[in-house]
């Protein structure tokens, strides 16, 4: 592979990986209420959906998902579905004051339920599987070692990618301090329930073309 197909790949998933979205929200709700290190396992377990998904891509079998309506639309319903739950119980939720310390003690005990949670959300966007599908032709060289390029799409993918969730994770936990005031946590749950409930709306009125 040479330089400039590497350059031009690299610029397209550095867009893709900066761009807001569903796993990167979660991250940063993750890194504000629970602090950087739940963060991090939620960003783990979204990008080992998301890795999972580039690799299917890449071997063709995304293509034949992509191909499905059924699949397709059980993907989108499901992925739209947890997001609006995550919502309406960020909505429904009482809590009027952060306590850092207690949501430690909680990360300790369960990191794989928050990377559990990450996974669930990585892999809810059928749009992730054309992207790729669509993306990979445009750079794979058929006359050059198929492995090779396999493992450096998707290196560079998953160095980007956890890179911008963790940021989005440190971001959320740095401005978690503002929110340790009384009333703020309240004000958060609306917030970023109502941008859940909209990106599980927006999701599930997603077509394959």
């Amino acid at each position: 592979m040479s330089m400039e197909t590497w350059a031009i790949y690299f610029v397209a998933i550095l867009i893709l990986t900066a761009s807001p979205g569903p796993s990167s929200l979660l991250c940063m709700t993750k890194g504000v209420t629970q602090g950087f290190k739940v963060g991090l396992y939620t960003a783990l377990g979204s990008l080992t959906a998301i890795t999972i998904i580039l690799t299917l891509s890449f071997t063709g079998l995304g293509l034949i998902i992509a191909s499905s309506e059924w699949v397709f639309n059980v993907i989108k319903y499901l992925g739209a579905a947890y997001l609006i739950y995550l919502g309406v119980r960020a909505i429904m939720s009482k809590e009027e004051q952060y306590q850092l310390q207690e949501s430690h003690s909680s990360q300790r005990l369960s990191p794989f339920k928050h990377y559990a949670s990450g996974f669930i959300v990585g892999s809810s966007n059928p749009k992730a599987i054309l992207f790729f599908t669509a993306l990979f032709p445009q750079f794979i060289n058929p006359e050059q070692s198929l492995v090779s390029q396999y493992v450096i799409f998707t290196a560079t993918f998953m160095v980007m990618e956890l890179a911008w969730l963790a940021i989005y994770a440190f971001l959320g936990a740095k401005s978690s301090s503002w929110l340790l005031a009384k009333g703020r946590a309240k004000l958060f749950n609306r917030v970023s329930g109502g941008v859940f409930i909209g990106a599980g709306t927006v999701l599930s009125t997603a077509t394959k073309a």
